[in-house]
């Protein structure tokens, strides 16, 4: 109620001070031996343009009353520390399109300890509600510290990962030695894990060690990467491993707690979506690993912006692995190399094989691993 009268004052207040600048200019426009009126101050017109901002940004927000009393009763307000946050920062402009799930994530008690929602904010950012605003509360920590027995590992390859640093409750699996148990291709199993990226089975393989040599013979220097869609982070594991090389996993926690499993390897989870500008400054990385997550399922246009933005985080010299793409071989020849030649890149490695799963056989689907890289600029 506060809040809506306080909202029509400064209506009106705005509307009074617009007329009154209406009038004055247009008396001094009828007297036509009147002598010039001297210009409008400019701190007036700043506080005229301050107020009609403030309106529209707090209309935008905040549900008019015959909204809320008549149309809608059960309709909610917007939580008081999402209008303070506005008053701040921006919001990304999605965020807009899924009020519900916004305003449930910003309704939370400020200074005590955080909602288990992280499935909520996981929602959110799929929607492209990205970067979510920041909230005053207490991240939750494990309710048994680690002891002398259970330290966080050194070793990303450490079997199992350790239980005592779980705090997610969404998931039916309340341990990581259930997850590998239920799925071992899921990235859980640290012993399935750790021969992945060294050996060469098929054209589509390009283990670490053959992609060193391939790097090494162009005299170009592997010190930092991006993985997209990396999982629990086991190409970043390797490369630190093999090349000393430090990589970033972007990673969802689809199904599973890839980012925690990820954090506890010792390597850096970014909880970012594809469709969003990647946070990272330009022409500073040296390779640019897309793994599942970067298939045919993505529209053509995001796509098309995705390998744009890749290609703004390269440095000249450096590399563009895409491992195991895959879409129906039709489209590769007439859609997804035509997009990716685009690019300019020297093709390093090139191979493409038949989708042999019950999904590939049915849609005509091939998978594409290609190595390219990027050329110096010539300015």
């Amino acid at each position: 109620m506060g809040f809506t009268m306080g909202l029509n004052f400064v209506l009106l207040l705005a509307m009074v001070a617009t007329n009154i600048l209406s009038l004055y200019h247009l008396s001094s426009t009828i007297q036509s031996k009147a002598p010039t009126p001297p210009p409008v101050p400019d701190h007036l017109l700043r506080q005229l343009h301050t107020i009609r901002a403030t309106i529209n940004h707090l209309t935008r927000l905040q549900p008019t009353t015959t909204t809320t009393t008549t149309s809608n009763p059960s309709k909610p307000t917007v939580p008081s520390d999402l209008l303070l946050y506005t008053h701040i920062s921006p919001i990304a402009s999605s965020c807009r399109h899924h009020p519900d799930l916004l305003h449930r994530f910003m309704n939370y008690t400020p200074f005590s300890l955080c909602p288990h929602d992280t499935d909520l904010a996981e929602s959110l950012i799929l929607r492209g509600c990205h970067p979510l605003p920041r909230r005053r509360c207490f991240s939750r920590t494990p309710p048994k510290p680690p002891t002398s027995s259970s330290l966080l590992p050194t070793d990303p390859f450490s079997s199992p990962l350790p239980d005592n640093s779980i705090i997610w409750t969404k998931y039916n699996c309340k341990s990581f030695t259930c997850l590998a148990r239920f799925n071992s291709d899921l990235g859980f199993d640290m012993k399935v894990e750790k021969p992945k990226f060294l050996s060469y089975k098929s054209d589509l393989d390009l283990p670490i060690p053959q992609f060193q040599q391939i790097a090494k013979s162009a005299k170009s220097v592997i010190r930092l990467g991006l993985d997209i869609g990396g999982g629990t982070g086991t190409f970043a594991a390797q490369m630190k491993k093999l090349l000393n090389a430090t990589v970033i996993t972007t990673t969802m926690n689809l199904g599973a707690p890839y980012n925690e499993a990820a954090g506890l390897r010792g390597l850096v989870p970014l909880h970012a979506p594809l469709q969003q500008r990647l946070p990272v400054f330009d022409g500073v990385l040296d390779l640019v690993r897309c793994g599942h997550a970067v298939n045919r399922w993505i529209p053509v246009t995001a796509m098309e912006f995705l390998f744009y933005d890749l290609d703004r985080v390269l440095r000249g010299g450096g590399y563009l692995w895409l491992d195991r793409f895959f879409c129906k071989g039709i489209d590769l020849d007439k859609i997804y190399a035509p997009l990716i030649g685009k690019l300019g890149y020297k093709k390093v490695k090139w191979a493409v094989a038949n989708k042999t799963n019950s999904s590939g056989v049915k849609n005509g689907e091939v998978y594409l691993t290609a190595l390219l890289q990027k050329p110096v600029s010539s300015k």
